[in-house]
């Protein structure tokens, strides 16, 4: 029973410092992301942390969207948004990410899409 209670100790303490360990991304964002022309678009990430969870907006041509399924585990960041396709077409585009201090190293795919992942690197707003 000991050993038992011990154990637990160690997986609630690990699992405490694992949340305090994660990367703060509170705030706003700015990257430039390349779009189907080749043209790059400035889009803004507005976040909030809440333990594991994420939550904000993405900025898009169509104005602010919110993020869905937001979670972050140390320096991995990862979340979706659900976006306009015109005619009243929706998609959902699926965002992981690695953050480095003031930068996020984003890999962004269309949900049941077969195109390659788009890069682009996101800088903390001043």
């Amino acid at each position: 029973m000991k050993k038992r209670i011990a154990l637990l100790s160690i997986c609630f303490v690990f699992a405490a410092l694992s949340l305090a360990w994660a990367a703060d991304v509170n705030g706003k964002w700015v990257a430039q992301v390349p779009g189907r022309d080749g043209q790059t678009r400035e889009t803004t990430f507005n976040f909030k942390v809440e333990g594991d969870k994420l939550t904000g907006t993405v900025s898009g041509r169509q104005g602010d969207n919110p993020i869905s399924d937001g979670k972050i585990s140390g320096d991995d960041i990862s979340f979706s948004v659900t976006a306009g396709g015109g005619g009243g077409n929706t998609f959902k585009l699926i965002y992981k990410g690695k953050v480095a201090g003031d930068e996020i190293k984003f890999t962004r795919t269309r949900e049941g899409g077969d195109q390659p992942g788009q890069e682009f690197t996101a800088k903390r707003a001043k």
